[in-house]
């Protein structure tokens, strides 16, 4: 006759209070995801003052792309507050280096002989500039311009000239706040 072990194996009893260290461990390591990724790759900044109005506005709060990111024409970008102005600023590129730029009294903005179409402007304006136009950005940097010319400080004005990409934080892919102005920058 043959006998049966019936001895079966003991599941071992959860200890009180795993699932809540769990809990931590999944919060601490996605919290540790959150910080990884926006330090390498997004930012969030808020804009401080009126010089890309109608684009943005004083106190919208922004996320900006940084990693792998090459400035092209017509992109707003963050300028970091290394620059000689001392302020991160919030611009629009309008050209690279080797391009030409020139600014009409009435404001037009041409690169290279051709005229932008600048559907984001409120009013165009020539602003304040110390610039004998036309104007060839050095090579290796960009020409900035805020959208409400008339009060921009930007690569017009010697204060900030034209800047270099490692000078630029990112670019700026959506406004977050406030809430009823959410999206996609344009």
């Amino acid at each position: 006759m043959e006998t049966q072990n019936t001895t079966t194996a003991q599941e071992p009893k959860p200890v009180r209070g795993q699932g809540v260290l769990e809990w931590y461990e999944a919060l601490i390591s996605a919290a540790l995801v959150l910080v990884l990724v926006f330090s390498f790759f997004f930012r969030i900044i808020q804009v401080d003052g009126s010089s890309m109005v109608p684009t943005l506005v004083n106190g919208d709060k922004l996320i900006v792309w940084g990693a792998g990111y090459t400035p092209q024409r017509g992109d707003v970008v963050i300028v970091d507050s290394y620059t000689s102005y001392g302020k991160p600023l919030v611009k629009r590129v309008i050209a690279t280096g080797g391009e030409s730029v020139y600014i009409d009294a009435a404001g037009n903005v041409s690169v290279n002989g051709t005229l932008l179409d600048e559907p984001y402007l409120a009013e165009k304006d020539a602003g304040t500039s110390d610039l004998d136009y036309p104007y060839v950005v050095p090579a290796g940097t960009y020409f900035v311009l805020g959208d409400h010319r008339e009060s921009s400080v930007d690569s017009r004005n010697s204060l900030v000239g034209c800047v270099e990409q490692s000078e630029i934080v990112g670019k700026i892919i959506f406004r977050v706040w406030p809430l009823s102005s959410f999206g996609k920058i344009k």
